[in-house]
C-alpha cells in the first residue's frame, strides 16, 4: 500500500501540469488568433480545476497508475480533462488557424517534457541531496506522460489535435468528410485502447522520444 500512496504521489503533479497546460495552450493560442471563447468560459488559466475533468483527468489515470504499481510495470497513462472550448467559426482564418490552435496542446507537452528532462538532469547532478531520488522519479513521470499525451493528441483522429490538424491541411472537400468522422472518434480510440493497438503505436514512439532526450540531456 505504501508504495501505491508513492507511486501516486509522484504521478501527481506531472499528470495535473501536462493536462492543465495542454488544455491552457490551446485556449491562449485561440485567443491569440481571434476566438476569445475559452478566455470568456475562463479557461486560459493554470488553475487545474479550471480543466480537470473527475473520471478522464483523475480516476482513469489514478486507476492505470495504480494497477500498473501494483503489477510491477510501467504504465501507459491515459486520459484527459475538460474541452477547451474553441469556436473555430471566430478565428481571423478558420482553416489555416485551425491548425495552430490543435498544435499547441502537444507544443506545450513537448515543452514539459523538456522541462522535466531538464529537472530529472538537475536531480541526478545533486545525488547527495535528500531530494535528489524523489525529484528525479517525479521527473521520469514528468517525461513520460508529457510523451505520451503529445503523440496520443497527434493520432490523426478527430477530435484529437492530430484530427484538427488533418482537417486544416486537408483540401476543403476531404477536410469535410474527414471532419465527419469525429462523432465516432472516441469510440474508435477506445477500440484502439483495449486491443492494444494504440499502445502498438504510442510505444515505439514514446520509446524514441525518450532515447532522444537522453541524448540532448545526457541522462
Amino acid at each position: 500500500m505504501q508504495e501505491l500512496i508513492t507511486t501516486l504521489t509522484i504521478w501527481a503533479l506531472p499528470v495535473l501540469f501536462a493536462i492543465t497546460l495542454h488544455e491552457a495552450a490551446h485556449g491562449y493560442v485561440a485567443r491569440h488568433f481571434g476566438d476569445t471563447t475559452a478566455e470568456l468560459a475562463g479557461r486560459i488559466s493554470l488553475n487545474p480545476l479550471r480543466h480537470i475533468d473527475p473520471v478522464g483527468t483523475v480516476l482513469v489515470p489514478g486507476l492505470i497508475v495504480a494497477v500498473s504499481a501494483l503489477a510491477g510495470g510501467s504504465p501507459m497513462l491515459f486520459g484527459w480533462a475538460k474541452p477547451v472550448p474553441v469556436n473555430f467559426g471566430r478565428l481571423r482564418n478558420p482553416k489555416a488557424d485551425m491548425l495552430w490552435v490543435a498544435a499547441a496542446g502537444p507544443l506545450a507537452n513537448l515543452v514539459m517534457a523538456f522541462g522535466w528532462a531538464l529537472l530529472f538532469r538537475l536531480a541526478v547532478a545533486a545525488p547527495d541531496n535528500v531530494y535528489a531520488l524523489p525529484m528525479a522519479k517525479m521527473a521520469d513521470a514528468g517525461i513520460q506522460i508529457n510523451a505520451v499525451l503529445m503523440f496520443l493528441n497527434l493520432v490523426p483522429l478527430p477530435p484529437l489535435d492530430g484530427g484538427r490538424i488533418m482537417v486544416s491541411l486537408l483540401p476543403a472537400r476531404l477536410a469535410y468528410k474527414f471532419a465527419q468522422i469525429e462523432p465516432y472518434g472516441f469510440p474508435i480510440l477506445l477500440l484502439l485502447l483495449f486491443t492494444g493497438v494504440l499502445g502498438d503505436i504510442l510505444g515505439p514512439l514514446v520509446a524514441l522520444f525518450r532515447f532522444a532526450i537522453a541524448i540532448v540531456f545526457g541522462l
